[in-house]
């Protein structure tokens, strides 16, 4: 039993300078959305240099953001930036998961858009594009995981937790599958509530992230009994004193 042995956490420096850095608070009336890929923005523009392409540092260039404050742009939506997994039926073709919706790790970037590996890369990405008067959305997946059905793998909440973090079938072997991704989280729990909620202030707040955009949204205020807009989750959000100011 290799247990006692193994390593169970990283730590990391958590000092950054932010400098006098802070949410730009454009009202939602002023506000022109631009959706981009991080990876696809730069990875073929010559204007960047090639170390950084298709990384935050390459949406971070002067030239980048110029192009994108030209067109009249006040936001910036990065489709998914947590880490996430590539879908084994991609894999058995040779191909990877381009868009990002399959998450593992929310509190956690994706190592391919960081040509430093360090999560630094995104809060300098973020402070660069504040002082465009660029605000930063995320497109968030709280909806689901990538451990899948009960034919997918155990790699994290279906060995912590099974019963809590998803909802089940009445056959607790299966899952429900409202996201028709496989399974859904539980969001009427309370503990998996707070568990999307810290992940949301984290990057809210150690992130300096403006707001966010929730994928499949309507699952996260499913009850048992159906949608509720009164529901936990989203009622957890209202109440939050740092959600609550954010883009929502």
């Amino acid at each position: 039993d290799s247990a006692p042995f193994m390593p169970k956490c990283v730590v990391v420096e958590d000092t950054y300078d932010w400098e006098d850095d802070a949410r730009l608070l454009k009202p939602w009336n002023e506000t022109v959305i631009y959706e981009t890929h991080v990876r696809g923005y730069t990875m073929r523009n010559p204007q960047v240099p090639e170390a950084v392409r298709g990384t935050f540092a390459g949406l971070a260039q002067p030239q980048v953001l110029q192009y994108i404050k030209d067109l009249g742009i006040t936001a910036v939506e990065l489709l998914p930036v947590h880490a996430y997994l590539d879908d084994q039926h991609l894999l058995d073709k040779d191909l990877r998961n381009y868009w990002g919706y399959n998450t593992i790790g929310f509190f956690a970037l994706k190592s391919r858009y960081l040509s430093s590996g360090h999560r630094d890369e995104f809060r300098d990405m973020v402070k660069a594009m504040h002082k465009q008067g660029l605000e930063v959305i995320l497109d968030v997946v709280y909806n689901h995981t990538a451990e899948g059905s009960e034919l997918g793998p155990t790699l994290s909440f279906k060995g912590i937790d099974n019963a809590s973090y998803y909802r089940l079938a009445e056959d607790k072997r299966y899952y429900i599958n409202d996201t028709g991704t496989g399974n859904t989280l539980n969001l009427s729990n309370s503990r998996v509530i707070q568990f999307v909620n810290d992940s949301l202030r984290y990057w809210a707040g150690e992130m300096h992230v403006d707001g966010f955009r929730f994928d499949l949204a309507t699952i996260l205020g499913r009850e048992p009994s159906g949608f509720d807009q009164r529901g936990g989750f989203l009622d957890a959000c209202n109440q939050d004193p740092l959600l609550s100011e954010v883009k929502l």
